[in-house]
């Protein structure tokens, strides 16, 4: 029987424990000594074969399902995936796309990725790689992608099916870096009022909002809206680069502070582009984690007013461990806390992950969502800004200064059914797919198309046509009435990211956010008073 030693095991351990810095006890009632002859008794002794290496896995996704939410374990493949967004770029063809009819079309090509530099456009149909077929043959996502991602440097050829030429066309594209943007979205709404929204953060979105930040000052902007709404966080370090922007120096921005963790304290450097400009920042229940920093950094030091709903809770901070064959483990190791004291995590029970993922439906069903005064805050939480001294409070989310309550009526359920059922997206992708060429024509810039353009009728009967095949119906006319606005909005939305990109897309969006809406509003009020 092959037993191997506590020892060599040991020593796979002891970097990570070194940086860790976490002590190890391997007397004989040390825990870790138990674990060990547990795995070793099950490898060797059980009755049927077992997976060796998924059970350490599940031993290790056992252990930290009891403590907090956010700390987890990652597969190598997960590793992968969960860091890609926040990693700046990623390598591959540089195509954005979407499946129709089991078919990859390419939506647009990365402005001077390798896609665009041999020639494929917008409307092309991507069928086969490798000579592999990808098109009709009922091939996963995921598998395409990675048939189509691959190191710098290397090549993959293409064959393409574009509108107007018989037959397929051969491509050979040669991988490269293609850059991922956290930045969605900037625009001037008004000759004095910009709005930047930022998705994530990562490794580039310092120097993102730098340059969408330099943009908009050059066109005379007064007032900033920063739109959070939606962005889950990302690396603190991100957000305390965006913070310093805002802040004068020595300002603090935020801090960390855990049992075996010495309190950090992160501050600003005094060369913030945007230190005195007025700033308005958008939440709502999905702004989390970095999010939280930067927001909470502006309220504390009444930098600018936070509009929105209650912003999800997370202060957090883990710590990633990485593991000898890529996968990683990461452990909740503090907290954060912003500038006046506040740690914003909202309570949690050990183990009770599923408790904590119905926040959401929590608040809704208790009015959280739809009237402030059904949020209470115990006394206890409270803080106070640092210039004005206004009471804020922690305990759960940043509350925002402006509440603006949940729309619940701006979905009709057959609207909810249409969008979960793919139907408003291929119904737009189709649509674009037979008339790009006329609305490029026709419209010569967004400018032309965002004034001009009406979402036809001939679209939005397709869609309920097509909805109807799949026993999707409205419960009556006046449903089916109620569902068009913000249908049409949405349509026309994404008919401006698929002719331009994710920027023109948030400019139509937007009309319809009752946040940003409202953020547009205490901007034209406060430059009355002015």
């Amino acid at each position: 029987m092959k037993i191997r030693s506590i020892a060599a095991a040991l020593a796979l351990l002891l970097p990570l424990a070194a940086a860790a810095q976490m002590r190890i006890n391997i007397g004989p009632d040390s825990p870790l000594r138990k674990l060990q002859m547990a795995e070793l008794a099950i490898a060797n002794l059980y009755v049927d074969s077992v997976d060796e290496q998924k059970l350490v896995e599940d031993g290790i996704r056992g252990m930290i399902e009891k403590l907090d939410p956010h700390s987890s374990y990652s597969t190598a493949k997960e590793v992968k995936a969960l860091t890609e967004p926040l990693a700046g770029n990623f390598e591959g063809i540089g195509v954005q796309f979407n499946m129709i009819a089991d078919t990859m079309l390419v939506i647009q090509p990365v402005a001077g990725g390798p896609s665009e530099r041999v020639g494929i456009l917008a409307g092309d149909r991507i069928v086969a790689v490798n000579d592999t077929a990808i098109a009709g043959v009922n091939m996963p996502r995921d598998e395409i992608m990675r048939r189509l991602r691959g190191p710098k440097g290397t090549k993959v050829d293409l064959e393409v099916v574009r509108r107007g030429y018989s037959g397929k066309l051969a491509f050979t594209v040669t991988r490269d870096k293609i850059p991922v943007e956290s930045v969605d979205a900037a625009y001037m709404v008004s000759p004095r009022l910009g709005y930047i929204r930022i998705g994530n953060f990562g490794a580039t979105t310092h120097g993102e909002f730098v340059e969408a930040l330099d943009k908009l000052l050059s066109r005379g902007m007064q007032t900033l809206i920063l739109d959070l709404q939606d962005n889950g966080g990302g690396y603190l370090q991100a957000a305390v680069e965006v913070a310093n922007e805002f802040l004068s120096d020595g300002d603090l921005i935020v801090y960390t502070q855990g049992r075996a963790a010495p309190r950090a304290d992160y501050r600003a450097k005094g060369d913030g582009r945007y230190a005195k400009g007025r700033v308005i920042v958008l939440v709502n229940e999905f702004t989390a984690s970095a999010a939280e920093i930067v927001t909470g950094a502006i309220q504390d030091h009444d930098r600018g007013v936070v509009v929105g709903r209650r912003s999800f809770g997370k202060g957090l901070v883990q710590r990633p461990i990485d593991l000898p064959d890529g996968s990683m483990i990461r452990l909740t190791v503090a907290h954060y806390y912003t500038p006046a004291g506040r740690c914003i995590q909202k309570p949690y029970v050990k183990g009770d992950a599923k408790d904590y993922a119905m926040d959401f439906a929590n608040r809704l069903r208790h009015g959280e969502l739809t009237n402030r005064d059904s949020i209470h805050f115990a006394d206890s939480l409270k803080c106070h800004t640092l210039r004005l001294h206004r009471a804020v409070y922690g305990g759960g989310g940043i509350m925002p200064d402006c509440f603006v309550p949940l729309d619940t009526t701006l979905y009709t359920p057959y609207h909810r059914q249409l969008v979960a059922r793919g139907m408003v997206v291929n119904g737009c992708l189709r649509y674009v797919d037979d008339h790009r060429k006329s609305l490029l024509a026709d419209y010569g810039s967004f400018g032309e198309f965002d004034s001009g353009f009406a979402v036809p009728d001939a679209l939005t009967d397709s869609i309920f046509a097509e909805a109807a095949k799949d026993s999707i119906m409205p419960k009556d006319s006046a449903e089916a009435a109620k569902t068009l606005p913000y249908l049409r909005l949405q349509l026309k939305a994404l008919i401006a990211r698929d002719l331009w990109s994710m920027n023109e897309y948030f400019t139509v969006m937007n009309r319809g956010n009752a946040i940003v809406s409202r953020a547009v509003a205490l901007a034209a009020e406060e430059e009355k008073l002015r």
